[in-house]
Order: structure tokens, then C-alpha cells, then sequence
């Protein structure tokens, strides 16, 4: 609180430094909308003497509530969940054309994927009766909802698919589980993209468009990689093609973005999230052309273009994830965007 106090005499016990400004630092002296003359006199030529805004809100608070979640729960769980629904596809793909141990080493890591992308979700929530209760009903327009449905019917063909590949008991149950499963892999892999895009934080609000596809083409070179990992060299020719398709999809999704994002493009190039993609950007073209070039000779070239392309997916979902944590905290991502949108329209409406 103020300690001056209004008086009949006048304002008693004021602070000089808290009187307000009028006019002041906004055209060199001159009226607003003009621009200043060489020397300070106004008409043209001059730059405005307009200090840099400071974007900041009432009691140092962000404007916007950022998420509470974790960031090794949630992006584990955006990596996790991408590396199972991608891996699900390629496993359908290896067993439909003849490469066994691909398919079966593709089923394994897609069901330890699932497992450790739903703990750590459910690690994030508290308790796993929240998870139960978001099955209570569907919602067609919550990513959420849609999301926990799709996890719920992949998990089982998932399962099945593992279970019958390894036993050797039920072969056409276990294809069509396999089967099953890859159909709902794309939605496993991209549907976090759409949950992220759907919240108020501007990094994956603002980013709805090329989101889902970084982070499909993050997760098909993930499962690229793992194929490269476990599978001999004579089955691993699609996942040389995958890792190449996925890295080439992430790249062209993440650079269009961040054309498109302006201010807010800051986030994902600057700190923590910058270190991360950028560490993201050169794992993964060194993993896919290792891979092309070297992992069909190669069984230990092809093992490590196949970890370095795992270890950029997770970069990629962890940079996201903390470029969109910095957006939140930062008032200026909130607000110049809102701005620029506002003045897009109003131009619009007097040309029009």
C-alpha cells in the first residue's frame, strides 16, 4: 500500500518516484503519430525516442497460469507415446513383408513404450483412478478424451500382438492385433500434439498447425531408430526409409513454425528449449544419414544411427515442452501476439 495520504492541504507524504508520466519518452517531445525531424524539431527522418516495452503483470504474476506438469513425466510421456503408436506401424509393415525379427523387436519396445508413457502419466496425475475417470465418457471435441479412449483401445492390441509373437500360439489373432494396433498408432503418436495445441500456452496454442507434424515425423524416426537398433542388417531397409521420412517431416514442421510464430519462435531457439532442438536437429540428420549411408554394411553403424535418432526424438519432445513452459511464464509471448492479431484486423477492416 501507498503511504501518501490526500489531504485538505494537498497530498501529504508522496514519493516523488511514483508520480505518473504523462507524455513522456514517446516521440522526442513531438505529438503522437508524427515523426520527429533530423535534430529533434519533428517532420521526417528521425528515429522515435521510444524506450524497449517491458511486458510485466500485476505483483511480478505471469499472465498466464503455466501447466503444473512435470517435465519428466509429460515429455517422457509425449516421447514414450509417439515412440509406441509410430512403432506399432513399422511392426505391422516388417511382419507383412517377411522380417520377423523386426516386427517382434518393433512389438516389444512399442509395449515398453506404452508402459512407460502411461506411468508417467499417471505418475503426473497422482493416482490412476484419474486416469480411470477420464474413460467415464467421450467427448469427441477434447483431445483429452479422444486421447485416453485411443490409449485404452491400443493398449490391449498392443498387448495381444507381443503376446502371441512371443508365445507362438494364435498366429492370426496375433496379426490381427498387430494390424489393430497399427491403425491406431498414428493417433497414438500424434494426439499429444493436439492436446498441447489445445491449451492457452503460446508456444503450442500459437504452433497448431505444423505441431502434429513434428511430432509424427519425431516419433516415425524414433521407430526408425529403434528398427536400426535391434534388427539385422538385412531387415532394415525400411527403417533406413523411415528414420530419412521422419527426420526430413520433423525438420520441414519444426522450420515452418518457427517462421510462422515470430516472437514467439523465440522460445523454441533461445535457453533451454533452443540447446534442446538444436541438439535435436543434429542428432537426428547424423542418425538418418548414418543410417542410409552406413547402417546396410554396418550392424554397429546402423545401432548407433538408431540411438542417436532416439536420443533426438527425445530432445525434440523435451525442447517443446520447455519452449512452451518459457511461453507461459513470459507475458511478452501473450501479449505482442494478441497485439499483431488485433492490428491484422483492424487493417483489414478499413481495406476492406
Amino acid at each position: 500500500m501507498s503511504e501518501s495520504e490526500v489531504t485538505r492541504d494537498g497530498i501529504r507524504g508522496a514519493r516523488p518516484d511514483r508520480h505518473a508520466l504523462v507524455g513522456k519518452g514517446m516521440w522526442n517531445g513531438e505529438r503522437p503519430g508524427r515523426k520527429a525531424r533530423k535534430g529533434g524539431k519533428g517532420r521526417k527522418g528521425d528515429q522515435p525516442m521510444v524506450p524497449r516495452a517491458e511486458f510485466t503483470s500485476y505483483y511480478g504474476r505471469p499472465v498466464l497460469n503455466p501447466p503444473t506438469w512435470h517435465p519428466r513425466d509429460i515429455a517422457g510421456y509425449f516421447f514414450l507415446g509417439g515412440l509406441a503408436g509410430a512403432g506399432s506401424v513399422l511392426a505391422a509393415g516388417a511382419e507383412l513383408t517377411g522380417r520377423p525379427v523386426m516386427a517382434r523387436a518393433l512389438k516389444v519396445s512399442s509395449l515398453a513404450a506404452l508402459t512407460g508413457s502411461a506411468a508417467a502419466l499417471i505418475n503426473d496425475l497422482g493416482r490412476p483412478g484419474r486416469f480411470v475417470n477420464m474413460l467415464r465418457v467421450f467427448k469427441p471435441t477434447s483431445p483429452m478424451s479422444v486421447g485416453s479412449w485411443v490409449l485404452a483401445a491400443y493398449g490391449p492390441m498392443a498387448g495381444a500382438a507381443v503376446a502371441s509373437d512371443l508365445a507362438g500360439r494364435l498366429p492370426r489373432t496375433g496379426r490381427a492385433a498387430t494390424v489393430a494396433a497399427a491403425l491406431l498408432g498414428p493417433a497414438v503418436a500424434s494426439y499429444t500434439a493436439v492436446l498441447a495445441a489445445d491449451t492457452a500456452v503460446p508456444a503450442w496454442h500459437d504452433g497448431y498447425r505444423e505441431l502434429p507434424f513434428v511430432f509424427v515425423g519425431s516419433a516415425a524416426a524414433a521407430a526408425g531408430g529403434m528398427a536400426l537398433l535391434a534388427s539385422p542388417i538385412a531387415e532394415n531397409a525400411p527403417a533406413r526409409g523411415v528414420a530419412l521420412l521422419g527426420t526430413a517431416v520433423e525438420t520441414a514442421a519444426a522450420k515452418a513454425m518457427e517462421r510462422r510464430l515470430g516472437v514467439v519462435a523465440e522460445t523454441y531457439r533461445e535457453g533451454r528449449a533452443g540447446r534442446l532442438m538444436r541438439a535435436a536437429e543434429a542428432l537426428s540428420a547424423a542418425g538418418a544419414l548414418g543410417g542410409a549411408l552406413l547402417g546396410r554394411r554396418s550392424r554397429t553403424a546402423a545401432a548407433v544411427s538408431g540411438a542417436a535418432l532416439l536420443a533426438a526424438s527425445a530432445c525434440t519432445r523435451f525442447g517443446v515442452f520447455y519452449a512452451g513452459m518459457r511461453s507461459a511464464e513470459d507475458p511478452k509471448y501473450t501479449v505482442l501476439p494478441q497485439r499483431e492479431r488485433l492490428d491484422a484486423r483492424r487493417e483489414g477492416a478499413r481495406e476492406g
